[in-house]
């Protein structure tokens, strides 16, 4: 019997180096979360995504708002 809840932890990230993305798979159709750096175009990967949940959880943590850009 639990009395206190675990905090969800939060991130942060350089917004203006970078802008949150989801990578999808033409082929599998696999997409991961993360992060586009505008200059160079590299993309870290943070999380696997597999439900619009898993997404929801991505954006309440590093705290983004709206939607999030797909890249192919």
């Amino acid at each position: 019997m639990g009395l206190f809840k675990k905090k969800a932890k939060t991130y942060s990230y350089d917004k203006e180096r970078m802008k949150p993305v989801i990578k999808t798979s033409i082929c599998t159709g696999e997409q991961v979360a993360g992060f586009k750096d505008i200059h160079t175009g590299k993309i870290e990967d943070i999380m696997l995504v597999k439900t619009a949940a898993d997404i929801e959880r991505f954006k309440k943590i590093y705290g983004i708002e709206g939607s999030i850009d797909k890249e192919y």
